[in-house]
């Protein structure tokens, strides 16, 4: 398996803080592939028999995490540490910290060369923190190394106690451009109330929900919102944030009043009830899900492309994972059917004029893709941090944007799509792309023991991807940005990097002459094919049934939109 190049920077960047800083935090959103790079890091560190620890605090999160490093590293024995299995065995264990944190588990730990610890904002929790305080008694040279995809805890606590310093922060706009992640189009809208919102104190942890609540919560309110929806989003399957119970059940009660198919989800229901919504919702037999303060995060339902907020949020950590919830890509072997370009946001709470729109956000983002990232301190806590934080990940400083500090500016405008140049999108690529047939709208890459590739038809773009003895797939249907990165990964999850340099010196190698057998006459003519292209012209051939056979499927008319 190979990572994007984007990844590779981040596992750069974080191996070498380790090293020199002795612990370090890395922030990966949504999309970036946190579980892999999170590997990919560990197995670098881990050279000469060292012994690693990863720590999660869900059964699914360790699950998760050994199978993504099984795959990234394979040949490295794992074990693991929970409820019903307590092995220190393999060279790497992946542990559940509420399981670990009891004093008869943790007297048994060996000592550990690294600790990893995954959902990281939690690292400064009692649980995490005997963890942490244990490895250290018992070698203080281990390394920390910490993964989240949200640095700022409610509780307004530092994570300056376990990690001082920032190896690298992925951007929600990165992943946006790179086609990753679909691009959001954000509207804020004003029903009359965000006066009142401004007003609204806050507490220790978030705005006061109760008051929020008192100006949300009414009638007329809700019954724009409503109508806002129906205009912009009333085809797509939603998920909803309120700001109390009572105000997402009157919600859910006016949706359903309205016609639409809605459910409310909230931490006070029963797991296995909460379960039932949530499989209805992604049955599609829910059009609507409204909830308070559970599906922040650790859920997803790719299909999902409009998120409404109906409250603010004092962190911005908390609005990203809010919006996070519609940014995920279909792939439509899972979701036949459905095509997903864009999740529209409807914020009514005002958290996008309090942050600046994810676009702002993105658009203030100065690293380089490769060297050392460019830093600052920070002046609350002293951290070193990336230079284009808009808030200290370690401590939750926030500092000004420019246009505040100028005056300029004023309410947040709508977002627009986040699209990188496509030349610039296929340079950031690890595989060569070959134009078929000189039209720009089917591209093919090949690797060692894959191939991927993408094609156009009557506006509308679609990846395909195959392998040695696989049939070839549907891996994507929409934006070509998307489907192209799509296609890249494809061909990152099934080739090596040994593979991939065998392939890369084709570029510069002139076909065989068995290649030509299988290629039209005219190919022998062209003095300039190589044999990288006449094997992704091969390939193509073999191919090509197949790969039409999967896009008339995927484009036959009960195709819908998310």
């Amino acid at each position: 398996m190979r990572l994007r190049p984007r990844q590779k920077t981040f596992v750069e960047r974080s191996v070498a803080a380790l090293a020199s800083r002795g612990n370090t935090l890395g922030v990966a959103p949504t999309g970036a592939g946190k579980t892999i790079m999170l590997s990919a890091v560990t197995g670098e560190m881990i050279g000469h028999g060292a012994k690693a620890c990863v720590l999660a605090h869900r059964d699914e999160l360790t699950a998760q995490n050994r199978a993504k490093f099984q795959r990234v590293v394979p040949g490295v024995a794992t074990s693991v540490i929970d409820a019903t299995e307590k092995s220190w065995n393999g060279q790497v264990a992946f542990a559940m910290v509420p399981t670990l944190a009891r004093a008869s588990n943790l007297a048994d730990m060996p000592r550990l060369d690294l600790l990893v610890v995954d959902e990281a904002h939690h690292a400064v929790a009692d649980s995490y923190r005997r963890i942490i305080d244990r490895v250290r008694e018992a070698n203080p040279d281990a390394r920390i190394f910490g993964v989240t995809a949200t640095p700022n805890r409610g509780d307004r606590k530092g994570l300056r106690e376990v990690f001082d310093n920032v190896a690298d922060q992925v951007r929600l706009g990165e992943l946006i451009a790179s086609g990753h992640l679909v691009p959001p189009r954000t509207f804020v809208i004003d029903v009359g109330v965000r006066d009142e919102l401004r007003s609204v104190r806050k507490t220790m942890s978030d705005f006061d929900m109760a008051e929020v609540a008192g100006i949300m919560d009414r009638a007329p309110v809700t019954d724009e919102v409503i109508r806002h929806w129906k205009e912009k989003a009333g085809d797509r399957q939603t998920v909803v944030f309120c700001s109390t119970v009572a105000h997402a059940e009157h919600v859910t009660e006016a949706f359903r009043a309205a016609g639409v198919s809605a459910a409310l989800i909230h931490g006070d229901l029963a797991a296995e009830t909460r379960k039932a919504i949530l499989a209805d919702y992604a049955a599609g037999d829910i059009r609507v899900v409204v909830n308070v303060a559970v599906l922040t995060e650790g859920w997803d339902h790719p299909p999902t492309s409009c998120v409404v907020l109906l409250r603010p949020s004092s962190y911005k950590s908390t609005m990203i994972q809010m919006v996070g919830r519609g940014l995920r890509t279909v792939d439509p072997e899972e979701h036949p059917g459905i095509v997903k370009t864009d999740c529209v946001v409807l914020d009514f709470g005002t958290s996008s004029l309090i942050h600046g729109t994810l676009e702002q956000d993105v658009d203030l983002d100065g690293k380089t893709e490769t060297g050392e990232a460019p830093t600052k301190t920070c002046p609350a806590c002293e951290a070193e941090i990336p230079l284009a934080a808009t808030e200290c990940p370690l401590c939750g400083e926030a500092f000004p944007r420019e246009d505040e500090e100028t005056g300029e500016g004023g309410g947040a405008a709508p977002l627009s799509g986040f699209m990188m140049t496509e030349i610039d999108l296929l340079k950031r690529s690890s595989f060569a792309w070959v134009d078929i047939y000189g039209t720009d709208d089917a591209l093919m890459a090949t690797g060692f023991t894959a191939w991927g590739g993408i094609f156009w038809l009557d506006g509308v773009w679609y990846a395909i991807g195959g392998a040695k003895g696989e049939r070839p797939h549907l891996l994507g249907v929409g934006e070509r940005t998307v489907c192209l990165a799509q296609a890249d990964d494809w061909l990152n999850t099934h080739e090596t990097d040994e593979s991939a340099f065998k392939t890369r010196s084709w570029l510069r190698q002139p076909p065989t002459e068995k290649q030509l057998q299988y290629l039209p006459p005219e190919c022998r003519h062209d003095f300039g094919l190589t044999r990288y292209r006449a094997s992704a012209l091969m390939t193509f051939g073999f191919n090509k049934r197949a790969i039409r056979q999967l896009i008339d499927t995927a484009a036959r008319p009960e195709r819908r939109a998310a």
